[in-house]
């Protein structure tokens, strides 16, 4: 095990994909050597020790290089269970640390021209480049501001290469109009309904029109999801474009794990020449999840918050991610998922706002069984003064059996179903469905006194039947179907 990285090295170190020259190669040897025991070092390529704790991102079986997934616990990591969440590890000492605030800094993705090279050999340029002299008199300067700027100038421009310029401060949407139907209605400060409806498993479309049609007088939008659990369905674009056709307004979900940078880029531009205006990125289910035999489980492209990052300079600054123009760039309101019962709160709490930070403008949480522990995040929240800069749609699961509840507590990443609420299931007995309905409806009305909620998100999981009922009891009819 690595000697400051509270775990071990999730897979051998990455090797380059070019000859390199003799300096470097040797260079690159040392730092794989001194690293490797130390920190458990892939060879990145791109180091971000600095910003994460001295413990390795890398580490982590997914990839991540900007923070948790929403499966992250104390305990273990949920894809390989033999190891801790290392994000989580690196939330602990950085807040003991007193680094936290460096965690909000969007890091870029690795850039594979320079994996399996050294980093050092970048940073001795970077010190020759603002002065060796200066360098060592801003490092041993009495003055701390001096200090960090002067670490400043020769670290960040090594963690932020030009074509990314990644930080850490709040950009709000370069335009005026709300991009989509749903912005529209959250801005005009109603209580908005969505919900989800399962894409099909095969190229009928019969099921699809029919639960779309069933659920469109109800909510403001149809979440289309993008292969939960890493198991295939019809994708999340061809869904959304379908409900254009039916006259309802889609979120159309994007999941990291099966894109590339080059992919995303292209199918955001697809999606909104289809009239596409809401986008949810996730980071998505690890491969674990899914069915054998599994795809590659150790390394995703980019994460959920590059996502975020890239579309958003897509859509305000008409830019690629090389640095190209975009003659007419997209218009899109984005989305990310939320995890208020993952780790602990104050550490969501910050995840969240890095996500607010890169661009997103809604969530949709993970399903919520416990409105005190909501409430307890949304605190967090508060204090990173965030509440007024996204927009929270709740989501909500009418349990459907007791075999479902368990499931989803024991085995969903993020998932809390509380004792009491198994405890009803299992008392109810032949009564279960309408019992899961009951809890649904409890929740709803809990969950809208609460401050800073701007909606529901109902997630019925294959039930899209139960969708009218709830919204009916629930109380929330919209005007249109009332009259």
């Amino acid at each position: 095990m690595p000697g400051f990285t509270p775990g071990r090295r999730w897979q051998p170190p990455f090797y380059p994909f070019k000859r390199e020259p003799a300096g470097r190669r040797l260079l690159a040897t040392i730092e794989r050597w001194v690293k490797g025991p130390l920190f458990g070092c892939r060879m990145c390529g791109n180091c971000l020790l600095q910003e994460t704790a001295f413990i390795c991102p890398m580490e982590c079986p997914k990839g991540i290089r900007n923070g948790p997934c929403g499966g992250s616990t104390p305990e273990r990591c949920y894809v390989d269970e033999t190891r801790p969440c290392i994000w989580y590890k690196i939330y602990d000492r950085s807040f003991r640390m007193g680094r936290e605030e460096k965690l909000l800094e969007v890091l870029p993705p690795l850039d594979w021209e320079k994996v399996g090279t050294e980093t050092w050999g970048d940073v001795v340029a970077q010190v020759r480049k603002v002065g060796v002299k200066k360098f060592i008199q801003g490092m041993t300067s009495s003055d701390p501001r001096k200090r960090a700027e002067t670490w400043d100038a020769v670290f960040y421009p090594v963690r932020q290469p030009d074509w990314w310029q990644g930080d850490s401060i709040y950009h709000p949407p370069a335009y005026s109009e709300p991009a989509s139907e749903l912005e529209r209605r959250l801005q005009a400060g109603e209580f908005v309904l969505t919900c989800e409806v399962a894409p099909p498993l095969t190229i009928s479309t019969k099921k699809l029109i029919s639960n779309i049609e069933l659920v469109k007088p109800y909510v403001a939008a149809i979440n289309f999801t993008d292969a939960p659990s890493a198991t295939p369905r019809m994708t999340s674009w061809a869904c959304s474009k379908i409900a254009i056709e039916q006259g309802a307004e889609p979120v159309m979900q994007i999941a990291a794990r099966d894109r590339t940078r080059t992919g995303l880029q292209g199918e955001v531009l697809g999606a909104a020449a289809l009239g596409v205006r809401n986008i949810l990125c996730l980071s998505g289910d690890s491969m674990r999840l899914s069915p054998n035999p599994r795809g590659r489980m150790d390394v995703v492209d980019i994460d959920s918050v590059q996502m975020l990052w890239i579309l958003r300079r897509m859509r305000d600054e008409g830019k690629y991610l090389d640095g190209r123009n975009i003659k007419f760039p997209p218009k899109f309101f984005l989305g990310a998922a939320a995890s208020p019962f993952a780790s602990e709160p104050r550490f969501q709490a910050l995840r969240e706002e890095k996500k607010v930070n890169a661009g997103a403008q809604f969530f949709q949480t993970n399903v919520v069984f416990d409105p005190d522990g909501l409430e307890v995040w949304l605190n967090e929240l508060a204090k990173r003064n965030i509440l007024d800069k996204v927009y929270i749609l709740v989501g909500i699961t009418p349990l459907k059996s007791l075999k479902v509840a368990r499931y989803m507590n024991d085995e969903v990443p993020g998932v809390f179903i509380p004792d009491k609420l198994l405890k009803r299931m299992e008392k109810a007995g032949d009564g279960e469905e309408e019992e899961g309905v009951q809890i649904a409806l409890e929740l709803i009305e809990a969950v809208r006194k609460l401050e800073g909620i701007n909606g529901i998100h109902l997630m019925a999981v294959g039930w899209e039947s139960i969708v009218p009922r709830i919204v009916e009891d629930a109380g929330l009819v919209p005007q249109l179907v009332a009259n």
